[in-house]
Formats: C-alpha cells, sequence, structure tokens
C-alpha cells in the first residue's frame, strides 16, 4: 500500500501541490486523473523522490521512506515508468531491461521470465536498439524494466499516451493481472477515462494542485467529468 500525507511542493515561492493526502491500495489499481498542469506529473515525481517536497510523507506501507533517495526509494519497492517512456534508445531492449535488475533487493542477476510472459515481443526483439522499436513496444519495454525491479507498488505516467489501441487493452489487462496475481499496488496518472473506467478500481481527480474529488471508478460520473475535466 501506497500513502501520502499531507504532501505540498513549491518551485521556489510557486506552490504547486496543496496538502495532498492518498491512499493507494494493495491489489488495485489508483488512477489519478485532472486537467494539464494540475500537478499530476509532479505528485509522482514527489512520490518517486525525484523531488523533495516542502511538507509531507510518503509510505510503502508502514515503512516511511520520505528521506529516501530515489534510487533507495526503487530498492525499497518503487517501480516507475515515466512520462515518454524515456528508455534507453541506444541499449538493446535486452539492455534496457538488464537495467531494472538494480532495483532489486534480492541480487538477482537474469531477468524474471514473468517480464518476457506478460510481454512477448520484448523476447522476439531481445536483440533489437530500444529506438528501433514503435511506441507501443517502447512502453512495453518500459513497464517491463521497472517490473524487472520486482516492485510492490507500480507507478505509472500516462502509459497510454500515444500508442495505439491494441496495445493499450494490452497493457490494461497486465496491470489487472499484476493486482490480481501478484497484489501489486499499482498507480497512474492517465487522461484516458476509458482506460481509467475499464482497468482503473479507484480515481484521485486533482485540480489546482489539490484533490477535489475521490471515489471508485464506477463513481466517475459524467457530472464529474464535466465539472473538473473537460476542457
Amino acid at each position: 500500500m501506497l500513502t501520502v500525507e499531507n504532501l505540498s511542493f513549491a518551485y521556489g515561492a510557486v506552490g504547486i501541490l496543496h496538502g495532498i493526502d492518498m491512499r493507494m491500495e494493495t491489489a488495485r489499481v489508483t488512477c489519478l486523473v485532472g486537467r494539464n498542469g494540475v500537478g499530476k506529473t509532479t505528485l509522482l515525481k514527489n512520490i518517486m523522490g525525484l523531488l523533495r517536497p516542502t511538507t509531507g510523507v510518503v509510505h510503502i506501507d508502514e515503512q516511511d521512506i520520505s528521506s529516501l533517495s530515489a534510487n533507495k526509494r526503487a530498492v525499497a519497492g518503487l517501480g516507475f515508468v515515466p512520462q515518454g517512456r524515456q528508455i534507453f534508445s541506444k541499449l538493446t531492449v535486452e539492455e534496457n531491461l538488464r537495467v531494472g535488475l538494480q532495483a532489486r533487493n534480492d541480487h538477482q542477476k537474469t531477468i524474471p521470465d514473468e517480464v518476457y510472459d506478460l510481454f512477448p515481443v520484448l523476447k522476439e526483439m531481445g536483440r533489437r536498439r530500444g529506438g528501433d522499436l514503435s511506441g507501443g513496444q517502447q512502453q512495453q519495454l518500459a513497464i517491463g524494466r521497472a517490473l524487472v525491479g520486482n516492485p510492490s507498488v507500480l507507478v505509472l505516467d500516462e502509459p497510454t499516451e500515444g500508442i495505439q489501441p491494441n496495445i493499450i487493452q494490452q497493457i490494461g489487462h497486465v496491470l489487472r493481472d499484476l493486482v490480481e496475481s501478484r497484489e501489486m499496488t499499482v498507480v497512474l496518472v492517465e487522461q484516458y477515462l476509458d482506460f481509467v473506467r475499464d482497468f482503473g478500481h479507484d480515481f484521485y481527480i486533482m485540480d489546482r494542485g489539490k484533490v477535489v474529488e475521490s471515489g471508485e471508478t464506477r463513481q466517475l460520473s459524467e457530472d464529474l467529468v464535466q465539472a473538473h475535466l473537460s476542457v
């Protein structure tokens, strides 16, 4: 389980996040939604330790990870799939996946078979350079790289952005499989509301750096969408 308590963040004198409280449950997919520029990606970067909050704490289960660096948070169980994927384009698919081994706390040196079971294309294209893959294949690689680290919490920023519909569906089913078979906590920022409704369990709506609504995704009504998400 991932919890965020009273988290605030500012760039200099400009406040971006204001007293964020969230509870992302084990074995559930929690979706963070909101218009562009409301602080969703900034929140993820604070959770991952890439930015330091002004106030607030972050826990994985009972462990306070607020003082840990980003690499130590990865070892503690946080896996991150950043917006834009950020794979290593000149490394092969296999070499990209091996990067994820550095986050493991059991010192395993081989890529788990489970990653290839979830994304068979990564096995087929293991010797290709990451930059030669399609956008959807690169997204699968980015998720696979995070899973190699054996996280208990998987955090994804815009996982469906710029990829084809069949891969979007595959990614959704993989995330559901992870929460059901491994009781993983999955947290994602997502603009594609059909994906949120199809594969999410819970949602938080953010606006101007605050949480303004939350609930189960079946409660994500058109009234809420019109009030907080429509452009």
